[in-house]
């Protein structure tokens, strides 16, 4: 079966009443756990954007709290999570906050990545993508954000 577009997608959602929408919702969020934590999102943690960044940046504190050595295969979890929670999100300055925070754990912690590529281009990419985030912010953030990103 060919998925349907957007727009034909929002034209039939747009005829259904609020129990067949509500029993869409829920038929929906039962088949992936993804869609599960998006309609999550929405209903309970769109309208507190500071918190959901507060939370993603206690659950980074979580996965690279670890007594040891961290590895590389740990990172990518990390990264491929929190790319997937920021994408709820949308927002940029939830992005920037939670990028940079999980840079500055790297920092802290002080993980070496031993001449190791993989590791060394994620976080050169976070970088990246710190640096791309910040031109799509209000000028008067992009200014703290440049300072925040300056001792990364």
């Amino acid at each position: 079966m060919k998925a349907a577009t957007i727009s034909q997608l929002k034209k039939e959602l747009a005829k259904l009443d609020g129990d067949e929408l509500l029993e869409v919702c829920i038929r929906l969020a039962k088949f992936k756990v993804e869609s599960k934590e998006l309609l999550t999102y929405l209903l309970m943690k769109a309208d507190d954007e500071t918190g959901y960044a507060e939370e993603l940046c206690d659950e980074i504190d979580q996965h690279l709290n670890v007594t040891g050595r961290i590895h590389k295969k740990t990172l990518r979890k990390v990264v491929r999570w929190m790319d997937k929670s920021l994408r709820f999100s949308g927002d940029k300055e939830t992005e920037l906050q939670v990028r940079i925070h999980f840079c500055q754990r790297i920092k802290d912690k002080r993980i070496s990545f031993g001449g190791c590529r993989v590791s060394e281009n994620m976080y050169t990419t976070q970088l990246k993508k710190i640096d791309k985030a910040i031109d799509k912010v209000h000028p008067d953030l992009q200014f703290d954000f440049n300072q925040q990103l300056s001792g990364l």
